[in-house]
């Protein structure tokens, strides 16, 4: 532990720390910020991409999202917002939104390479992401950097995707339920491996239910919450901002934590909730049925915005104006969480917490196995999915039992690394980013609001 902890504070120190902000910051300086001045038509769109059409592609711009989503909604939101304040103090929550303000523009560009780039396998299904855009995009000099992200999004997704979620449910359950981990890492083992043999179709239909649902029932609950505790909101969100540039002083069972520490777990766990620059979600979104990468940029940059901007704030306030995070009893990630919304819904709030995060990271280890199947697909070929899916079914119930904060340093660590290549293929593209989005926004205001329900013909 002490070495991966050494690690984990090389790979996330100052360096990449600029890398993910700089990036961001650069897309979203050339773009004009229009990924924040465009937010209502990206609403627009995703609600016209619900239905299938006839355009080049396997899946609805909707369900290419909520694939995403699926893979980013998850202990992030939950056990991840409350790490970051517990190592970094509520200054922490601040920095999460400044890497997702920008991160939108990281994750437009993403989504804009990816479906200019792809191609198509074997059996006639596309297939991008960060491997392919640094293939098709760059030059042959550059295509081992394509490679070394492929190598590294297939053995990450075994961490943040698939472990670190069946340890923080097991975790959560035997908690709440008196629930044995084994036996929560077999069910949702049997239940992964049920919707994984229908493949990226199945995923998605699956993704498509269950991730609106859970985040709509998540954030009503965090909303009665945060109604509840309304007295304290003010005073949190002052707590915030000003922690954010000051550091916290120790409270009550809180050590206290410096402004770095704040920038560090803020960034980091920000990263991990929406994966914004992590070169995952344009995986999905290659998948998408459309003609248009900028269309498809817009939509996939909503994933980033709602997962931080909406989703961790709901819980990073409440967790904050609960005043659980001073808790003296040593509580940490989920439990901490579940101890926001217990100190405040008596009786059912754990059990809310817990369900919320068992449906969350289920739809997270299916959407990360897409992404670790296109890099090994990349990799080997189509004759290495079923093998990958059945040894990705069976790490379900390894997370399941392993220790947490081995199995979170190690997705920490993992993470940093798989953003490095990506990254790099942005700034690179950013002329190609920044060409497709000024000559998609030349055409006149009503074509582009009448691509808001895909074509059909």
């Amino acid at each position: 532990m002490e070495i991966l902890n050494s690690i984990s504070g090389f790979v996330w120190g100052p360096a990449m720390l600029f890398l993910i902000l700089g990036v961001g910051f650069f897309l979203s300086f050339r773009l004009g910020f229009m990924p924040i001045r465009k937010l209502g038509l990206a609403f627009k769109l995703l609600w016209g991409g619900r239905k299938e059409s006839k355009e080049a592609g396997e899946i609805s711009p909707f369900n290419a999202l909520m694939t995403s989503l699926s893979a980013t909604i998850g202990t992030g939101n939950i056990a991840g917002v409350a790490t970051a304040i517990t190592l970094g103090g509520p200054g922490a929550l601040f920095w999460m939104w400044c890497t997702a303000l920008v991160g939108m523009a990281t994750k437009y560009g993403e989504a804009v390479c990816a479906v200019k780039y792809r191609e198509k396998d074997k059996n006639g299904n596309h297939v991008g992401g960060p491997m392919y855009y640094i293939k098709n995009g760059l030059p042959k000099s550059w295509l081992w950097l394509g490679t070394t992200f492929a190598v590294l999004g297939s053995i990450t997704g075994f961490g943040m995707g698939n472990t670190v979620q069946a340890n923080s449910v097991a975790n959560a359950l035997q908690e709440n339920f008196s629930i044995s981990p084994a036996v929560t890492g077999i069910v949702m083992m049997v239940l992964v491996g049920a919707v994984l043999i229908g493949g990226i179709k199945s995923i998605a239909k699956v993704a498509g239910k269950l991730v609106p649902f859970m985040a709509i029932a998540y954030l009503l609950a965090g909303l009665v919450v945060l109604a509840l505790n309304l007295g304290q909101i003010p005073a949190a969100l002052e707590l915030i901002f000003t922690s954010a540039f000051s550091g916290t002083a120790a409270t009550g069972g809180f050590v206290g934590a410096g402004v770095a520490a704040a920038i560090r777990f803020g960034v980091a766990r920000g990263v991990f909730s929406n994966e914004a620059g992590i070169g995952s979600a344009p995986i999905a979104h290659a998948s998408a049925q459309t003609n248009s990468p900028v269309r498809q940029g817009l939509i996939a940059m909503l994933g980033t915005f709602i997962d931080t901007i909406i989703v961790c704030s709901i819980t990073g306030l409440a967790i904050v104006s609960s005043g659980a995070w001073q808790t003296t009893s040593g509580v940490k990630g989920a439990a901490m969480t579940s101890l926001a919304f217990e100190t405040t819904l008596p009786g059912i709030g754990s059990s809310i917490v817990t369900i919320g995060l068992a449906i969350f990271a289920f739809t997270t280890i299916l959407g990360w196995s897409v992404y670790g199947e296109r890099c090994v697909q990349y990799l080997l070929g189509e004759k290495a999915i079923v093998p990958f899916r059945l040894i990705w079914v069976i790490a379900v119930p390894v997370g399941a039992i392993a220790s947490l904060d081995l199995v979170w340093i190690i997705a920490d660590i993992l993470n940093a690394l798989m953003a490095i290549p990506n990254l790099i293929a942005l700034a690179a593209l950013s002329p190609v980013i920044i060409k497709l989005t000024r000559e998609y926004f030349a055409k006149s205001q009503e074509e582009i609001e009448g691509q808001a329900v895909p074509s059909n013909d």
